[in-house]
C-alpha cells in the first residue's frame, strides 16, 4: 500500500474497535463481548479504513487482532447484517460483500505481519479474519467454524475457498467449507490452521510476545516475505524464482543486510531499522 497521503487527517478515534499502538505494535481488539464480537458493518468498514491507515504511517512493524471476552469473534451480527441484508438490492449486496473482501484484502497485503489473538469461537466472517492474519495463535479453548453453509450461503465467503485449502489443503477444506462443522483447538493445530497454541487464557499474551519479537526485527525483511508468500501464490515457478532473485537483490542493498555484517562481524546484536 502506498505510504503517500492526501488532505485527511489520521482517524483520532474508531466507533468500532479499539485501537492501541506501543512502540511498533497495534493492537485491534474487537469489543462487542456482550454480542461475542459480532461484526456490523460499521466495524467492517472501520477495520479496511484502520488497515489502510496504518499501512500508510509505516511506523507497525506488528498488528495483533484480538477480541474481547468470551471469544474472539461469533461473524456477522444476525440482527444488524443478515436481517439487514434481506431488504437490500443486488447493487447493496455487492458493495456490502466487497467491502468484507476489501478487509481481508487488506490483511493479506498490509506491510507488517498481522498476529489473531484467538480464544473461544472464531465463527463465519470471524474465522476468515483469523485465517487472513499471518499467524494464528489460540488457546485450547478456540473453535473456528465456518458457517456459510449454514445460513444458505456459499461457503467460499470473503475469499475462504482461496485462503482455506491453501493453508490446510483442499480436503479439509472442502469438509470445513461445505459440513460448516466446528474445528477444536487440538484438530486446528494438527491440519495446521493454528499456527501456535498456548495454554488456556495465555493466547493474547502469547501473540503480544510474537508481535514484539517481529516488531524488534527486520521489519522490510518481514514485509517482503508476506509479499512474497500473498503473490506467488498463483505463480509458476519461473515467476517466483525471478521475483525472488529481483527482492533479495533490492534487500542486499538495503541498510539493514549491511547491519547484519557489521554486527556479526563486531560480535554484537543487529540494529534492525527497517530499511
Amino acid at each position: 500500500m502506498s505510504p503517500f497521503t492526501g488532505s485527511a487527517a489520521r482517524t483520532s478515534r474508531w466507533r468500532h474497535l479499539r485501537v492501541e499502538r506501543a512502540d511498533g505494535i497495534a493492537t485491534v481488539t474487537l469489543a462487542r463481548p456482550d454480542r461475542l464480537n459480532a461484526l456490523t458493518f460499521g466495524a467492517y468498514a472501520d477495520l479496511r479504513d484502520l488497515l489502510a491507515e496504518l499501512s500508510r504511517e509505516r511506523a507497525v512493524r506488528a498488528l495483533v487482532l484480538a477480541g474481547e471476552g468470551r471469544g474472539f469473534c461469533s461473524g456477522g451480527d444476525v440482527d444488524e447484517i443478515i436481517g439487514a441484508t434481506l431488504s437490500m438490492d443486488t447493487s447493496e449486496l455487492m458493495d456490502f460483500n466487497r467491502m468484507t473482501g476489501q478487509v481481508v484484502r487488506a490483511l493479506r497485503e498490509c506491510p507488517f505481519p498481522v498476529i489473531a489473538a484467538v480464544h473461544g469461537v472464531a465463527a463465519g466472517a470471524g474465522a476468515v479474519l483469523a485465517l487472513a492474519a499471518d499467524f494464528r495463535v489460540a488457546d485450547p479453548t478456540a473453535r473456528f467454524i465456518f458457517l456459510f453453509t449454514r445460513v444458505g450461503l456459499s461457503g467460499g465467503d470473503m475469499g475462504a475457498a482461496y485462503l482455506l485449502p491453501r493453508i490446510v489443503g483442499l480436503g479439509h477444506a472442502t469438509r470445513l467449507l461445505m459440513l460448516g462443522e466446528p474445528v477444536r483447538a487440538p484438530e486446528a493445530e494438527r491440519i495446521g490452521l493454528i499456527s501456535r497454541l498456548t495454554d488456556e487464557g495465555r493466547a493474547d499474551e502469547a501473540a503480544q510476545a510474537l508481535a514484539r519479537h517481529l516488531a524488534d526485527g527486520p521489519a522490510l525483511a518481514h514485509a517482503q516475505t508476506k509479499a512474497l508468500l500473498t503473490a506467488e501464490l498463483d505463480m509458476p515457478l519461473s515467476a517466483a524464482v525471478e521475483l525472488d532473485a529481483s527482492t533479495q537483490a533490492l534487500l542486499m542493498r538495503g541498510e539493514d543486510y549491511a547491519e547484519f555484517h557489521a554486527a556479526f562481524t563486531e560480535k554484537r546484536p543487529p540494529k534492525w531499522r527497517g530499511r
